[in-house]
């Protein structure tokens, strides 16, 4: 750990003109008076470190030192292209390996060019959950996710409605979707395709000795898209007729699934005589047509199938009796 620590800090030296004790206690996370011990080791080791005193002084490398130890290490590098997305680094447990290959490039850099880290973090964010989510890390990422940069097999358990099985698979690439983290892989058998599991459905995974060899021809952005749009396709297994008032058109997109919207609003029906729609919109479920088109409220009526028509009729029964009851009381 010290060794780890005092790299560090010939590192952040090199990358800055002076640092005082205390930035660079914030920096290693230790105390002022761990610095100077290891400022002192250093000097001992023949690394030029210099102590300048008084209210604005701190510590420096004399003389232009700089030293070699700026190689990046493969997990740093690997890291290093993720750096753009710092959540999804800490969830893997990379945040470390991330905050020393920046590090180590910064040290690197010319000194006109230090402050690119700082003025690409203020031009470029990413916030992959969506709005109005809070995401929970599972707990089991950062042991998946070593298995696919170690190219290691795994043995899992996984949750596939009210049973559980288990699988010795190949890990291939992890896919974080709207704040839920996915693998791609493929049973260890070697006769099956590539499937996609959700993390937090892992009940253990349980990393074994044996790696196993990528198939050179796998393309993670590209799998990924067909799964994508086969799995969105395979759910919508019904379909609602309904009208909708041209408000009702602009907001559906809003309440149902992209995929969905996209291919009711493809072809819609000819506008009424109140400037109304019918479409006959792809949907998962009763049960789920019902939660998103309740969104529309009273732009949008539900024509069929005549079970969920009925369900609207009821839940606008209750709506009007309770705020008939509100206003006579």
């Amino acid at each position: 750990m010290r060794a780890a620590r005092l790299i560090k800090m010939v590192l952040l030296l090199q990358s800055r003109p002076a640092m005082t004790a205390a930035e660079l206690a914030a920096e290693l996370e230790v105390s002022e008076r761990t610095v100077t011990r290891d400022a002192q080791a250093l000097s001992e080791a023949g690394v030029p470190v210099y102590a300048d005193r008084g209210r604005a002084g701190g510590y420096r490398l004399v003389g232009g030192y700089r030293t070699r130890l700026t190689g990046l290490a493969r997990s740093e590098a690997e890291a290093l292209f993720l750096s753009g997305v710092p959540g999804a680094l800490r969830e893997m447990g990379l945040d470390d390996a991330a905050s020393a290959a920046r590090l180590k490039v910064s040290a690197a850099l010319l000194p006109s060019l230090r402050d690119a880290p700082d003025s690409a973090a203020q031009r470029f964010h990413l916030d992959a959950p969506a709005w109005f989510r809070e995401p929970e890390t599972p707990a089991l990422l950062p042991v998946v996710a070593e298995a696919v940069w170690e190219d290691r097999r795994i043995r899992a358990v996984y949750r596939r409605g009210e049973s559980t099985v288990e699988r010795e698979l190949e890990p291939y690439g992890l896919v974080l979707k709207a704040g839920v983290w996915y693998l791609c892989a493929r049973v260890a058998d070697g006769h099956g395709g590539f499937r996609t599991y959700r993390i937090d459905r892992f009940g253990a995974v349980d990393p074994l000795e044996e790696r196993f060899t990528r198939d050179p021809d796998f393309d993670l952005p590209g799998h990924w898209a067909g799964q994508a749009e086969r799995f969105a396709r395979s759910i919508l297994r019904a379909e609602v007729v309904v009208r909708l008032s041209p408000d009702g058109v602009r907001r559906l997109r809003y309440a149902v699934d992209p995929l969905s919207a996209r291919e009711a609003l493809a072809e819609p029906g000819e506008p009424d005589g109140e400037g109304w729609v019918t479409v006959t919109v792809p949907v998962e479920s009763e049960e789920v047509a019902h939660t998103q088109l309740t969104a529309l409220g009273a732009e949008a009526e539900v024509l069929a199938p005549a079970s969920l028509r009925e369900r609207f009729a009821a839940d606008a029964a209750r709506l009007a009796a309770r705020y008939d009851h509100r206003s006579a009381g």
